[in-house]
């Protein structure tokens, strides 16, 4: 049929050549166009060289042997969300990034409301999900939950794309959890590689045989551990702190003389000893309300004495693994700092 729209239908004709050679060119260009940005993932599989460089960084100590700087409620801070009060002051990216390796984080559901999306002007229209929040979703903005809302399953995603870059660390995640179960499987399950990453203390006997070396967890690439108070989740790599630590009370009070180091579970004492299996030892080291000021005031000498003449004696002789405080950064001018301090703990003997 003639192009009624051309003499003779000869501009049709050139259309069906150029379209043939389009349909022969197409897939080689395709072909050589750059492949998508591969999403981060595990490490995966280690090597020979792997297992050294984790033994050259850890040595043999065990993980119930090793200390980890930890920033208490990590998720309040001015990068990642409009917090009016905050207990860091850079995101989770950039405290993983400057050293700490365990992350307090408290867990809430919220529902889409349809009413905060009016009222805001649209700039409060998030999907019902687990969020993280203090104290609530709903109270106060700045104050109890900040815009725009922290998703738990993006801030996991955070710490596993850290983790895929940084092939020799290890991050441990505490959870103040206000959350079901199944909730929280839904948003972990959304997290892209974290499966693969999460350390399961029953695969690998640790009631039984103890706490493996850390360059153990490296080179198998187990390298996070999530924590809840909450116990019905260890059938998702949760594992109940109650069971697997000791902690001490969470608060130095609000003018931060109070440095007893009393457990924070009556049941649970922090010198608990069990044949063949020891507890991590998380420290929490922090006041009531958090300020710039008190956290320097408190994060140089008074933690390093604390550790020496309080926690340490009241756990038996033991040092902590977790050592957490708030605005890991600061320190009191003395030349110790959260990160030195932690680092001196690792080159004990």
């Amino acid at each position: 049929m003639i192009d009624m729209d051309t003499p003779s239908g000869r501009p049709s004709r050139r259309r069906a050549v150029l379209t043939g050679l389009l349909c022969l060119l197409l897939p080689a260009l395709l072909a050589a166009a750059p492949p998508a940005p591969a999403a981060p993932g595990p490490a995966g599989p280690r090597t020979s060289a792997d297992a050294a460089a984790a033994a050259a960084r850890w040595g043999d100590r065990r993980l119930d042997e090793a200390a980890f700087l930890t920033a208490h409620n990590a998720f309040t801070n001015y990068e990642d969300s409009r917090w009016s009060s905050v207990n860091q002051s850079e995101s989770v990216r950039a405290q993983l990034d400057n050293g700490v390796r365990g992350l307090s984080l408290d867990t809430h559901w919220y529902e889409r409301s349809t009413w905060l999306c009016a009222i805001s002007f649209g700039s409060d229209c998030y999907p019902s999900d687990v969020y993280l929040c203090h104290g609530g979703c709903k109270t106060f903005a700045g104050a109890t939950y900040a815009l725009p809302r922290q998703s738990f399953h993006a801030t996991m995603q955070t710490v596993v794309d850290f983790l895929a870059a940084h092939p020799q660390e290890v991050v441990t995640v505490f959870l103040e959890d206000y959350v079901s179960a199944e909730q929280l499987g839904s948003s972990l399950s959304r997290v892209r590689g974290l499966s693969e990453l999460l350390f399961q203390p029953d695969e690998w006997g640790v009631r039984q045989q103890g706490w493996p070396k850390v360059a153990d967890l490296v080179t198998a690439d187990k390298r996070l551990l999530v924590f809840s108070d909450r116990s019905d989740r260890e059938h998702l790599g949760v594992m109940y702190d109650r069971s697997w630590t000791v902690s001490n009370h969470w608060s130095l009070g609000d003018l931060g003389n109070d440095l007893a180091c009393v457990t924070r579970w009556p049941d649970v004492p922090l010198d608990r000893r069990e044949p063949g299996f020891r507890r991590l030892f998380t420290m929490s080291h922090h006041r009531n309300v958090p300020t710039v000021l008190t956290a320097a005031l408190d994060n140089g000498a008074k933690l390093r004495n604390r550790i020496a003449e309080q926690c340490r004696p009241a756990a038996g002789g033991r040092d902590p693994n977790y050592v957490s405080v708030d605005f890991h950064r600061l320190s009191d001018g003395t030349g110790h700092t959260p990160a030195s301090i932690v680092a001196e703990l690792n080159a004990g003997p």
